[in-house]
């Protein structure tokens, strides 16, 4: 079963900002799903998306 998350940790996860996730899910590059007013995130697929490095590196924030 996969574990749900939110932009909080996958930010912290990428080390970028919340304000990066969003904008990375509203551009379709980052995978999320929305429930009620919050987005969500499948963390074994982001987890996935950055070990193949299919990540966008143009948004990777240092």
């Amino acid at each position: 079963m996969s574990k749900l998350t939110n932009a909080k940790e996958v930010a912290q996860y990428l080390n970028i900002t919340e304000s990066t996730v969003y904008r990375l899910t509203k551009e379709g590059k980052l995978p999320g799903m929305k429930i009620g007013n919050q987005w969500r995130y499948d963390m074994e697929v982001i987890i996935d998306l950055f070990k193949k490095g299919t990540m966008p590196k143009e948004d990777k924030e240092k």
